[in-house]
């Protein structure tokens, strides 16, 4: 027998629970189809995990701090039951997802329903997959689909990842102990925040890998140097412009050679390897070509505005979102995007999503956040701009704190108007109040609008008023005092 729905989502990760949970709005009897973990890499072996070890390691740290007129006797750490408490954290979330499906479930629920059914989907035609799993294979048939099946860890050309000691993210909860080695492969984002946490806990030498000179490669230069002299600052050695030739393994430890732009090469030893090189979507055993989606070169599925693919044919009730689409592979991306595809099958009016003003939080030591434009991008645009700086250590909650390690860089338009055009930002409560910045950028509000708002006193938020007064030359600490903590630069393009 196949059961009929009038959605059938495929993956329950951020992407997938949003567009489930968004459709039950529109009263749809939806199906969520899970291969593996409920809540996908949002849940395990991803977001929530790893920012759980991450607040663990942060704890530890500050746990550790002899510098605050206090001092712990003794602090220990234990690797099993660190793993222990990240597991809590995610089937607490996990079972948030399963009340929320049982409580719509097609038995107690009149006005839409949620059905889960655990296995792996493939497309038979337009309008029906087949699920494969444990107990068999079944049927199932929807009006509308949605792909949200997300991404997984990219994998390291000529190294093979055994899991054990040579692994990649997913990897992470199967150590048994911490390394007492460890090399890091890759020096983004996911690299530098797992570089963090096992420097954090301070059981771990710790290798990061970079290719480039600079960790972050994408980012301005001033923001890439501090999170590389942080990571220096906690222990973590830095391999810049280097590339790993290959890994020995031997029975007790893995022997790496690396190569330097230079010209010289490096041996050094290792427990465990890290491969944190991105992720590449999950695309694979879909049936994509039964229906007619061909890939992008990069194995993405590509959508229209709306989220809706589309096969030429007149078949136009097939959405995707989140990972699996090639944009920007955040959580806040995905969810929106899996809404967005519901609200278009529940047939409302809708806004197209804007990806030029999205926030993004790098859990680093400490957190940095950025929103909207960087240097680097306004100058591939021609775009003239304004920058200002303002260091934590002027800002008196910062002081108060006693962690004045941070800063406020606010680009604006270098004309008449100075509209905020992006921010980046670092220290105590970053994560917090980019947002804020964010709706400013949205919304189009030039410098002269926002300074007419009371920030509250004590702070951290009042680095962004001073560092946008900086910019008319109205700040109360003044450049000309402090030009280590406070500058500012503008750019136009040559004509």
């Amino acid at each position: 027998m196949t059961n009929t729905y009038d959605l059938v989502v495929i993956g329950s990760g951020p992407a997938g629970f949003s567009a489930a949970t968004r459709a039950l709005d529109y009263e749809l009897n939806v199906c969520i189809v899970e291969g593996k973990h409920l809540g996908g890499a949002g849940i395990m072996n991803g977001a929530l995990t790893s920012k759980t070890m991450y607040e663990l390691s942060m704890d530890y740290s500050i746990a550790a701090r002899v510098d605050r007129g206090y001092r712990v006797s003794s602090l220990s750490v234990n690797f099993e039951k660190v793993k222990k408490t990240v597991l809590q954290a995610a089937k607490e979330k996990q079972y948030q997802m399963l009340s929320q499906i049982e409580t719509f479930s097609p038995a107690k629920s009149q006005n839409g329903s949620l059905t889960i059914e655990y296995g792996w989907a493939r497309f038979i035609d337009h309008n029906t997959i087949e699920v494969k799993s444990n107990e068999g294979t079944k049927q199932i048939s929807g009006k509308n689909f949605v792909i949200a099946t997300g991404s997984r860890p990219r994998k390291y050309e000529g190294l093979q990842i055994d899991g054990q000691r040579i692994i990649t993210s997913d990897g992470i909860l199967d150590l048994k102990e911490f390394p007492e080695r460890m090399l890091i492969i890759g020096s983004g984002i996911i690299g530098c925040e797992f570089a963090t946490i096992f420097s954090n806990f301070a059981q771990t030498e710790v290798h990061l890998l970079d290719r480039s000179n600079r960790v972050l490669p994408y980012e301005d230069d001033d923001v890439s140097s501090f999170v590389s002299k942080n990571l220096e600052t906690n222990g973590v050695n830095i391999h810049h412009t280097a590339t790993l030739r290959h890994i020995r393994k031997h029975p007790d430890h893995l022997e790496v050679v690396l190569d330097y732009q230079d010209g010289h090469s490096k041996v050094i030893e290792v427990d465990v390897a890290l491969v944190a090189i991105g992720r590449i979507p999950n695309t694979e055993g879909l049936g994509l070509d039964n229906i007619g989606i061909d890939l992008h070169e990069k194995g993405t599925i590509q959508i229209k505005d709306d989220c809706l693919l589309r096969d030429g044919k007149g078949h136009c009730h097939v959405y995707a979102a989140g990972d699996v689409t090639g944009h920007t592979q955040l959580y806040s991306v995905a969810e929106f995007q899996g809404r967005l595809a519901a609200e278009k099958i529940g047939d409302v009016p809708q806004y197209p999503l804007d990806y030029s003003h999205m926030s993004t939080l790098m859990f680093f030591k400490p957190e940095v956040a950025a929103v909207g434009a960087n240097e680097k991008m306004l100058r591939k645009k021609k775009i003239p701009y304004i920058a200002a700086f303002y260091s934590n250590k002027l800002v008196n909650r910062a002081i108060a704190m006693r962690n004045t390690n941070g800063f406020v860089k606010l680009l604006v338009s270098n004309d008449d108007e100075q509209r905020i055009l992006g921010m980046r930002a670092a220290g105590p409560q970053a994560s917090a109040f980019i947002v804020s910045v964010a709706h400013l950028i949205n919304q189009g509000n030039s410098l002269h609008e926002v300074l007419k708002i009371f920030y509250p006193h004590p702070s951290i938020p009042e680095g962004i008023q001073e560092c946008l007064r900086t910019i008319n030359g109205k700040s109360i600490f003044k450049p000309e005092a402090f030009p280590d903590l406070i500058n500012i630069r503008e750019w136009k393009p040559e004509v």
